[in-house]
């Protein structure tokens, strides 16, 4: 009886050490890896950190203070990247990272500044909801805040 309870004992240790921990780094990774291709223009690198479908959400308030919400898809986002004309340089500074994750489900909010060939054109914060697949991690959904003018919240 002893030895098996210590066999059991030892299985479920080895099991325990197999099992990869997703840690804050490993959101990081995920997020990097999309604005990685995102900045070259590379949709197949962005894809790999998406689900199939993934709906897409941007807040703002116009001019006149009216709050919107737009709805999108990631399909319209790579269309839109991948037909980003060659002149155009896009570049998305992530000033931090703040990540949760319990178990299969991760956030990870990064607040932007967006550059338009070099020049500022608006800030905000991106709200990223990725899940563990049997294919690894992958981006769910997105939703964005954008701002223009102060950047200070």
């Amino acid at each position: 009886m002893i030895q098996r309870i210590t066999l059991l004992l030892l299985l479920s240790f080895s099991f325990s050490l197999q099992a990869q921990e997703f840690t804050q780094e490993d959101a990081k990774a995920v997020i990097d890896t999309f604005f990685e291709g995102f900045h070259k223009g590379d949709t197949t690198l962005m894809r790999s950190v998406l689900l199939k479908e993934v709906p897409t959400y941007t807040v703002y308030t116009t001019p006149n203070g009216e709050k919107r919400l737009v709805t999108g898809s990631v399909d319209r986002l790579l269309e839109g990247i991948a037909q980003r004309p060659a002149e155009q340089v896009w570049k998305e500074e992530l000033l931090d990272y703040a990540v949760q994750i319990d178990g299969d489900l991760a956030q990870v909010w990064t607040p932007y500044r967006f550059y338009l060939n070099g020049n500022f054109s608006h800030c905000g914060a991106n709200a990223f909801t990725l899940i563990q697949t049997n294919d690894g991690w992958r981006i769910q959904s997105l939703i964005d805040s954008r701002r223009k003018g102060s950047c200070e919240q």
